[in-house]
């Protein structure tokens, strides 16, 4: 069934809308270098145990990548200095970098350790009690709530894990088992039953952010060497306010030059080109905060490049409709079979941008990432209102005298 003009530009309108409306509702999440966060460099040391290489380096990385991202901090930047350093910028952080270097330094080793008939405070260092399980046995952790309402961490342990917990709990009713990390004690229940099933309750003075933060370190895993903090710096919002002015002014002066140009060079065509990019920017601004795009300075530059492109279907349109018209047929023939010859060349050359997006993607990090995000997004709404929004804004206009004047397509 084949949907009628009146119904197609009722979705259009619709969707403009719809962009326009979240747009103004939502805020649009800052990278680092808009809003400011905090700069740190930490370095791998050796233990007794494992020295600092390639692959160790890979391994922390990995986790703490992991841990960032369980967080949903976005746009981190998580790079390699060197054979020992890391580098992490995180935004959004300039007024609280003590809890990033928690997040991120420590090493978050757990174990569960068998304190016998004793019980050990919280807080205290624990070093002369075996260890029975370790977080590397844990298959998930989750924050819960006890019976009181309190925070807790719940944890569940792989099937071998399981199973020696709960032999060790078995044997062991009536005992205390010391829970620390990094050698410190959280808590010292005591046994009061078996626990078969392999799940447990990490209960301490927990706030819910500590418990949540404790469950994305178990969940990442351990690091699997200490890390030193050797740089902090705040990266203040002060630069990002002025490169936001600077980038939107760069942007308005693009749209109006654009716009300027296709209406000087194909006449009234121009204004069908321009009211279609009006459409892509309201639509882009729109998709961008749906998704919860972090929006950076590479970002605010494919933007901006992603403008001028989005014309570029326009022109291929408009030269085919030229160049059908000379031949001699009429206006609505044309006009389609103008975008008939257009599709290929158009999805053609966006498709070789989106692949070039998508190599960006997976071979570049942080903001080289944010770029090819934004210009793969700008790219495939380019296609939608090259080959839609314009088609159906000529077949709205057909019936207008001046479309039936060859001025009207610059000719």
């Amino acid at each position: 069934m084949r949907i009628g003009l009146p119904i197609k530009v009722a979705i259009i309108v619709v969707l403009i809308g719809l962009s326009v409306w979240v747009f103004l509702r939502q805020s649009v999440k800052l990278g680092l270098d808009l809003q400011g966060g905090v700069h740190l460099v930490f370095e791998a040391q050796d233990t007794p145990q494992i020295k600092v290489t390639g692959d160790t380096l890979s391994r922390v990385q990995a986790i703490i990548d992991s841990r960032i991202n369980q967080l949903g901090i976005t746009e981190p930047i998580i790079q390699r200095e060197g054979d020992r350093r890391l580098v992490v910028e995180l935004p959004g952080y300039q007024e609280d970098p003590q809890s990033a270097i928690d997040l991120i330094g420590k090493t978050a080793l757990l174990e569960f350790k068998d304190t016998g008939t004793r019980y050990v405070e919280e807080g205290t260092k624990l070093t002369d009690a075996p260890t029975i399980l370790t977080g590397a046995d844990l298959k998930d952790a989750r924050v819960g709530y006890d019976q009181f309402g309190k925070p807790v961490v719940e944890v569940e342990f792989n099937p071998e894990g399981a199973k020696v917990f709960a032999e060790f709990t078995r044997n062991n009713i009536g005992r205390y088992l010391a829970i620390t990390l990094d050698g410190v004690v959280i808590s010292c229940p005591v046994i009061n039953s078996e626990i078969p099933d392999g799940k447990g309750q990490i209960e301490g003075n927990f706030t819910l952010d500590s418990a949540t933060q404790l469950a994305v370190l178990l969940r990442a895993g351990a690091l699997p060497v200490p890390l030193n903090l050797i740089e902090m710096r705040r990266v203040g919002p002060t630069l990002g306010k002025d490169t936001i002015n600077a980038s939107i002014r760069a942007a308005v002066i693009a749209v109006i030059l654009i716009m300027g140009f296709m209406l000087v060079y194909y006449r009234f065509s121009g204004i069908i080109a321009d009211i279609s990019l009006l459409c892509y920017v309201a639509l882009l601004l729109g998709l961008v905060s749906v998704f919860k795009a972090t929006l950076t300075l590479p970002g605010i530059a494919a933007l901006i490049m992603s403008v001028g492109m989005a014309v570029d279907g326009n022109v291929i349109i408009f030269e085919r409709i030229k160049e059908e018209l000379k031949k001699g047929k009429t206006l609505m023939s044309s006009i389609e079979a103008g975008f008939r010859r257009s599709y290929a060349p158009i999805l053609d050359s966006q498709i070789t941008t989106l692949i070039a997006s998508a190599v960006l993607f997976y071979f570049g990090t942080g903001s080289v990432r944010g770029f090819a995000v934004m210009l793969a997004l700008g790219t495939a709404i380019s296609i939608f209102t090259a080959i839609t929004v314009t088609h159906i804004l000529f077949q709205l206009f057909s019936q207008l005298k001046i479309m039936k004047s060859p001025k009207t397509f610059g000719i």
